[in-house]
């Protein structure tokens, strides 16, 4: 059974900046650092959390390689600088619970999970074809995000974990339709792979959202 888990010890200077760092890319001196939080995270809760460092990562690391095929659309560009928002805020959680980092020491396009890995690969040879495929591998990233993310939601009822899960998944609504919208705009209609229809339209059907408290 999962236990009740509440702020304990403080939120660590890196875990504010984290945060601070995700609700900006979402809705679009001297001092000493308190200890990290005596609290312990399940095993459920750490490999969540390690995943979804790494799984923000490779949204990261594939659209500055695919901005950099692809210059004019710069809606790789822009949402890169949200992911890496986003995979620094897990990086804070990781740090105030002690959770070893799985992406510590890796370069870009590197990933420790070995099914991670293989997506990148196959993300970045299918976003090498021409733009609009390059597009589509932006949908299907946000959509698989989405998804997983929901996914670690269910083995946690840590506030502090919570709190940066749905702010993660607010923004990868808002990516999602913005892949959309770019892609509709080239005559393109996505049919997602990894969520329902009915949940991508409920999703890519309605305004963008200010995430954030």
């Amino acid at each position: 059974m999962r236990r009740k888990l509440w702020w304990q010890g403080g939120v660590t200077a890196l875990a504010v900046l984290g945060l601070a760092f995700l609700l900006r890319a979402c809705g679009g001196g001297g001092e000493t650092l308190p200890p990290p939080s005596t609290a312990t995270l399940s095993a459920d809760e750490s490999a969540a959390l390690k995943f979804m460092r790494e799984e923000e990562k490779l949204a990261h690391d594939a659209y500055v390689y695919l901005y950099g095929l692809w210059p004019a659309e710069t809606i790789f560009n822009n949402i890169a600088s949200s992911e890496q928002s986003h995979t620094d805020a897990i990086l804070a959680l990781l740090v105030k619970y002690g959770v070893p980092d799985p992406a510590a020491g890796n370069a870009a396009g590197v990933f420790t999970d070995p099914t991670l890995q293989t997506l990148y690969n196959t993300l970045i040879a299918q976003g090498a074809a021409n733009n609009v495929e390059a597009l589509k591998v932006g949908a299907l990233i946000e959509e698989t995000d989405i998804r997983d993310i929901n996914a670690k939601k269910a083995v946690t009822d840590n506030p502090d974990i919570l709190l940066v899960y749905d702010n993660l998944l607010c923004g990868s609504r808002n990516h999602l339709r913005a892949f959309n919208a770019r892609l509709l705009a080239l005559g393109v209609t996505y049919v997602p792979q990894v969520i329902t229809q009915a949940e991508w339209d409920a999703i890519a059907n309605t305004p963008s959202e200010t995430c954030g408290p």
